[in-house]
């Protein structure tokens, strides 16, 4: 079942500001996280270090400036990440709820980062670090929708097939013929969110489909 979103509501339900989950989603890893932080320190100092130099006398203001956003890096950053993730969805011209079910679901192994390492010999190796994750397939009784995909968790474990599942569906046609993209979906029976990332304010997600799904 598709409801078709009211004028504003996609809007209110997907942010165009980082709320605090997409902040934490867009952080990343330990790794980026750390790359964060070189970028903010090495390009804060240096931008104040030349900004107190003779050789700027002229636009050490603004070497100044530079050097503070440089240092806010870490906080902006995954601001503007957060931001540009939003608007990927925001930029639909339609929007509406769906309700249906898990009509099937299968994990995927997926390479989340390659790199060399020397082996016990000295010699270099290829190492993958790979992720498990967990595909949805959703569908109502009109037929197939698309599919929801993120890293499985311990908490995933208890998803089975023909469970009752809500979540926003994006497209740029009025009657939903083609269907452009999917939210992060809601699973009222087990009250667990799953999805990539945290398009949604949930919450409010939540009781829309309390108003409109009676």
């Amino acid at each position: 079942m598709i409801i078709p979103l009211k004028a504003g509501e996609l809007q209110r339900l997907i942010p165009a500001v980082a709320t605090g989950p997409q902040f934490s989603a867009c952080s990343g890893d330990p790794r980026k996280i750390l790359q964060r932080v070189l970028i903010s320190v090495i390009g804060g100092v240096l931008s104040l270090l030349i900004a107190q130099s003779r050789l700027a006398m002229r636009f050490g203001p603004i070497w100044l400036i530079c050097g503070f956003v440089f240092l806010l890096y870490i906080l902006w950053g995954p601001i503007v990440e957060a931001g540009r993730r939003n608007a990927t969805l925001r930029r639909y011209k339609a929007g509406a709820i769906f309700e249906g079910v898990v009509a099937d679901l299968f994990t995927r192994e997926r390479i989340e980062e390659r790199k060399e390492q020397a082996d016990g010999r000295g010699r270099l190796e290829l190492v993958e670090n790979r992720r498990t994750w967990l595909c949805l397939q959703l569908e109502d009784e009109e037929g197939y929708l698309g599919q929801v995909r993120f890293p499985m968790d311990k908490k995933h474990k208890s998803i089975r097939k023909g469970m009752a599942i809500r979540c926003l569906v994006l497209s740029e046609r009025p009657d939903f013929s083609r269907i452009g993209a999917l939210s992060d979906a809601w699973i009222p029976g087990l009250k667990l969110w799953v999805g990539e990332y945290p398009f949604l304010l949930r919450p409010a997600f939540e009781e829309l489909c309390l108003r409109r799904l009676r």
